[in-house]
């Protein structure tokens, strides 16, 4: 049992780095809000004076906000529902013996690993280039239409690309929950006469709710920054602009520091409101 001097000892070596991540996560919130207050433009003489909340007000009346809001919760919802529903599909079928197991598991692991700029641009000229990309060779074979994928199916093209890199970290939570099942209540309930179908749905299902809210919630925290993808390769355009992005533009390209920070923080609000909004469900799944 810890006595009182070890754990003060404890709080006292922990303090530096406690300190440390406190200052990397507040020192950057506390200049996004001062900023968000100013009217600061680089290039035009920098800090010109409080504009109080004219900032946050230009921002959210903008046209381009509540679009790019729409965009973002698109794009969220659809790589959640792929990596989800092949997440599982894919931990079930890991999960059978086969043949070089460790290196199937590998290969499937590895795109989690590709840095987001490096995937899309591997999408956007392999396979998606409307003249040399494999996607327009297959569809030339088959005697049809090369479709360029980035401007006119531009939300499915993302969604795919951003799937392809979380789907392998859906999978390993998933397959690490169904190794965890009971195989005596598979073998009980298939030798009941219980079609794969109802194992799955009654048995195999619940036991993965755990599992499934976790990956939800954490990849949600992460897709609502989603930006890397969408620079690399439609820019923004064809309806593909999210929150992320549209801050990036008024701050960049406007060179509007202070519109930019009221952005920042509209998307921070964004991210709290949803990320409650999960945690009370994995709240309620972990009981």
């Amino acid at each position: 049992m810890a006595t009182k001097a070890s754990r003060s000892a404890a709080r006292i070596m922990m303090a530096p780095a406690v300190i440390l991540l406190l200052g990397w996560m507040l020192v950057p919130l506390i200049m996004t809000l001062w900023f968000s207050f100013r009217v600061y433009l680089p290039l035009r003489g920098g800090d010109q004076g409080w504009a109080g909340f004219d900032n946050y007000t230009r921002f959210v009346t903008s046209s381009a906000f509540w679009p790019s809001v729409q965009t973002t919760l698109i794009i969220v919802l659809g790589v959640l529902a792929i990596t989800v529903i092949f997440g599982i599909l894919i931990a079930l079928l890991l999960d059978q013996p086969i043949w070089g197991q460790g290196v199937v598991r590998i290969l499937v692991i590895a795109p989690f690993f590709v840095m987001p700029t490096v995937s899309a641009l591997v999408w956007k000229n392999m396979f998606m280039d409307p003249v040399n990309g494999l996607f327009s060779h297959l569809w030339r074979f088959f005697g049809a239409e090369p479709v360029s994928w980035l401007s006119d199916a531009s939300m499915p093209s993302i969604i795919m690309i951003v799937s392809w890199q979380w789907l392998p970290f859906a999978t390993l939570i998933l397959l690490t929950a169904v190794q965890s099942l009971d195989s005596e209540q598979l073998e009980a309930a298939e030798m009941d006469g219980a079609p794969w179908i109802k194992r799955f749905w009654f048995i195999v299902l619940p036991h993965l709710s755990r599992a499934i809210t976790i990956v939800i919630l954490i990849q949600t925290i992460f897709l609502l920054a989603i930006f890397a993808e969408i620079f690399v390769t439609t820019g923004g355009a064809f309806g593909t602009r999210t929150l992320s992005y549209l801050i990036f533009q008024r701050v960049l390209e406007s060179q509007n520091v202070g519109l930019g920070s009221a952005g920042g923080v509209y998307a921070i609000i964004l991210a709290n409101i949803i990320a409650i909004f999960l945690m009370r469900i994995v709240g309620k799944n972990l009981d």
